[in-house]
């Protein structure tokens, strides 16, 4: 019968990981591989009976950790999970059948995220969709910071059920985020050769408010939806501000932080 290893990425997520694992119970090998944390993830993967490795984070960021996890795992298929993120019971019988048919494919699964408490359906935190079960010969990670599954020619199909993101419950986290992805955005833009000039700092953030909440229906999330809609504006004026000044800042930006994150 083909087998299954649930992989988990880690730094400092002893408030996530318990929960997380636990949900995770289901397969036959639950690998954590950590990028060097200084609380009790470590203490709490062993005692959740899952297996934990060191392995720092290098020049090629979360894609070589991800290629890292691959060569330490032995079953036929692999599930990659987010420290906050939880497999619902649904998601979890998808999961088993398509195992125990062993057909090869790659499955999206659609994502929830519970925002401070509140599960979004509407605007820029609404659902979406991630590609997150292989065959585990079949994929092979590319790119630093933005990383992607390369799977070759293999049909993608969309599982049953979803996952639940936890993704933010205080704001202190929510900004250290905000700076690393203006930077990574600003980086991917500056790669495929877009520049910035001051009036895209302004008209953009605009046109990034009437998305997020009036097409999105950011608005239809109350209070919350209209707190991130602001944010939205200030997250779209950040990555075009960051962008503009990209020639004059020496080096990758978001690799240097990812080393130290």
């Amino acid at each position: 019968m083909a087998t299954l290893a649930v992989v988990i990425l880690t730094k400092n997520e002893e408030k996530n990981i318990k929960d997380c694992i636990a949900s995770a119970s289901f397969a036959d090998d639950i690998l954590v591989v950590d990028s060097g944390s200084q609380d009790n993830t470590e203490k709490l993967v062993k005692e959740a009976g899952a297996r934990f490795i060191y392995h720092p984070m290098g020049d090629d960021g979360f894609a070589g950790q991800r290629n890292f996890a691959l060569e330490q795992i032995n079953t036929d298929w692999v599930f990659y999970l987010d420290a906050d993120e939880r497999i619902t019971k649904a998601a979890v019988e998808g999961i088993q059948n398509v195992v125990k048919q062993n057909i090869p494919a790659a499955y999206n699964i659609k994502r929830y995220q519970i925002v401070f408490g509140q599960m979004m359906k509407y605007g820029g935190h609404g659902p979406d969709y991630s590609l997150r079960l292989y065959p585990t010969k079949n994929v092979h990670w590319q790119g630093v910071v933005h990383e992607h599954a390369d799977i070759g020619d293999l049909q993608v199909h969309l599982l049953p059920g979803i996952l639940e993101h936890y993704t933010y419950t205080e704001w202190n986290a929510y900004y250290i985020k905000f700076n690393l992805y203006t930077t990574m955005m600003a980086e991917k833009m500056h790669q495929d050769g877009k520049r910035a000039s001051f009036k895209d700092i302004i008209l953009h953030p605009v046109f990034a408010f009437i998305r997020f909440y009036f097409l999105q229906q950011g608005f239809r999330e109350g209070k919350l939806g209209f707190i991130f809609a602001v944010n939205h504006v200030f997250y779209t004026m950040v990555k075009y501000l960051k962008l503009m000044y990209m020639d004059k800042q020496p080096g990758n930006m978001s690799t240097q932080f990812l080393k130290s994150f």
